[in-house]
């Protein structure tokens, strides 16, 4: 039987391993590994940062929002999810029709481990990061656990979590392309041939 080749949505908060998972996964799988943070910096020639400080979030939750609606390929491709996108009124939906969601999860106190190193990501720039990231896990937790299938990234290798992931996007893609029928044609982009996706 064939791979299937509706697009794979990973989702969930920061630090759980969204860009590292998506770029094994699409290895595996043969797709193109796409992370929306550094699509929309490239695009824009800022960072998300800079983006929040000079337009803010409500600006950049649009940006995130006319990326997923045809920003990327239509099908074949890995998307690593910002940690806030699917968050965001009627995301959920939106992308459920662009392919399948696949939920990574971790403890709060692995993503307070895994977070602690950098102070690049905006909604962490404050004076108290480690109160903001457990008032963000607490609002968001919720929704993370109904996006899809929930995959934790808590003490386990690499290598299991991807095929982890593998096993529940082939079954769900199949699901998938049943109910949507044929694949669209694929969106063009502008991304240079061979480009990489930056970790985040």
């Amino acid at each position: 039987m064939s791979e299937p080749a509706a697009n794979l949505y990973l989702v969930g908060f920061m630090g759980t391993g969204k860009t590292t998972v998506g770029r094994g996964v699409a290895l595996r799988l043969g797709f193109q590994a796409v992370d929306s943070d550094y699509e929309i910096e490239r695009r824009q020639g800022r960072t998300v940062a800079q983006i929040f400080a000079e337009e803010g979030e409500a600006a950049f939750r649009a940006l995130e929002r006319n990326f997923v609606e045809s920003g990327h390929p239509a099908q074949r491709t890995v998307v690593a999810c910002g940690g806030g996108l699917v968050v965001q009124p009627g995301m959920l939906d939106l992308l459920r029709t662009k392919g399948v969601v696949i939920c990574l999860h971790a403890t709060l106190e692995t993503i307070l481990q895994r977070t602690a190193p950098t102070r690049t990501r905006p909604l962490l720039n404050v004076e108290d990061p480690e109160a903001r990231i457990r008032q963000l896990y607490a609002d968001r937790e919720e929704i993370y656990r109904r996006a899809g299938t929930v995959i934790l990234t808590d003490f386990r290798p690499l290598h299991d979590i991807v095929l982890h992931v593998l096993r529940a996007y082939r079954r769900e893609a199949r699901d998938w392309e049943r109910k949507h029928g044929a694949m669209p044609a694929p969106v063009k982009t502008d991304r240079p041939a061979g480009a990489k996706p930056a970790g985040r």
